[in-house]
């Protein structure tokens, strides 16, 4: 697409944003990777090297937790990544009151260290930690060290970051929020996300069937026959485009 071409599509995006009366965010993995967190499902992210059935359910953490703390352990990476300059870009768009929240399927936090307020977590994040033998709950900070696994220092239980596994259920209060987020929203940004993943994969399709409309921001777009406009190529770049066209047309 021509420089020019792209100027036109971010201008209807940034129309879209500025008629709109309710605007939310669902975001994916495509929106950490230019932080330097790989995509889980790609070519050299974590499921190339660990099964997702063997080491991405609760039930076998149960069963074994010290193994799948090998994985988790390469996870806590996780927290030493920075926003870039889209998630803070997003987090303007809340501060200017044309963002009503963000429902993402990210456990890094980057939004809320971008300066985001309203970001519903799906799959929870690395900010705190249950024990799984007396349900203590612990911060981040309380575990941030090399012994791996940790433990409980009331019952020595082996401790479980926040993160929801995949034979486990989002969270009701995830839920509720994000049903609260997607009510009479009448623009859903979609960005770096495929989309496959439920129940954050029918949000697209709520948002149109209650007449709204949608933005989307991928890489490889795949939204094409429903959304009103797309921006393909980088999360960061396009986003900073997006609340710098704001700006000079206010």
């Amino acid at each position: 697409m021509k420089k020019s071409d792209m100027t036109d599509v971010i201008a209807d995006a940034a129309r879209l944003l500025k008629e709109s009366k309710k605007t939310i965010a669902l975001t994916g993995a495509g929106v950490s990777t230019e932080s330097g967190i790989p995509d889980f499902r790609s070519r050299d992210g974590l499921w190339s090297r660990y099964d997702p059935m063997e080491y991405g359910t609760l039930g076998a953490f149960k069963r074994d937790p010290e193994k799948i703390w090998t994985m988790l352990a390469e996870l806590m990476t996780l927290v030493d990544a920075r926003p870039n300059e889209g998630h803070r870009a997003m987090a303007k768009l809340e501060e200017l009151g044309m963002l009503a929240g963000i429902i993402t399927q990210n456990i890094d936090s980057l939004h809320q260290k971008g300066g985001s307020k309203k970001v519903v977590e799906y799959h929870g994040s690395f900010d705190s930690f249950t024990c799984m033998q007396c349900a203590c709950s612990y911060p981040l900070a309380d575990v941030r060290k090399p012994d791996l696994p940790p433990h409980c220092s009331s019952c020595h239980g082996i401790l479980k970051p926040d993160i929801v596994f995949f034979d486990e259920q989002i969270p009701p209060s995830a839920l509720s929020e994000s049903r609260d987020l997607i009510h009479q929203a009448d623009l859903l940004i979609v960005a770096g996300t495929s989309c496959q993943v439920v129940p954050a994969a029918t949000i697209p399709a709520t948002v149109l069937a209650q007449g709204g409309k949608i933005i989307e921001i991928n890489r490889e777009p795949v939204l094409n026959t429903h959304a009103e406009v797309i921006l393909e190529g980088s999360f960061s770049q396009l986003m900073s485009q997006l609340v710098t066209a704001l700006h000079s047309t206010q």
